[in-house]
């Protein structure tokens, strides 16, 4: 089993954002987000990025030109390619454990943990401190 301070990068957050001791989640406003499969080469996973990135920036493309086909297409590349990484589609760990990909983290297992987060801060969790990109603060 991975943990989370055995991730390559992110010892204990990604990109700030709180990883479940598991190493299997990251957190952000509240929900859980598969992580990619630790067990990936760097080679193999830093291809995987590439070409998910690549599929994003198609989309965008497709969007801003208005063509149903290509963005259907780009989506499904990005589909397939958080599938390699192991964010999507079987889960990479063994133990039988469920999936709670996209679930509010207050309704897993993973709700005690991530109170504990608040609670050791005194102050709430990283995902919930930070607004939406492009979104006004209500003041």
């Amino acid at each position: 089993m991975t943990s989370a301070s055995t991730r390559p990068g992110a010892p204990g957050t990604a990109g700030g954002s709180p990883v479940t001791p598991d190493g299997r989640y990251l957190v952000v406003r509240g929900r859980l987000w598969r992580c990619a499969n630790p067990s990936l080469d760097p080679e193999t996973r830093r291809a995987l990025v590439e070409s998910l990135m690549r599929a994003r920036r198609e989309v965008g493309q497709a969007l801003r030109a208005g063509d149903a086909a290509d963005l259907s297409r780009a989506r499904a590349r990005v589909h397939a390619a958080k599938v390699a990484l192991g964010e999507r589609g079987p889960v990479w760990w063994t133990d039988g454990a469920p999936d709670h990909n996209r679930r509010l983290v207050q309704n897993t297992p993973y709700a005690g943990w991530y109170a504990s987060l608040t609670e050791r801060s005194d102050a709430a969790p990283p995902s919930a401190r930070s607004p939406r990109r492009g979104r006004k603060r209500n003041r």
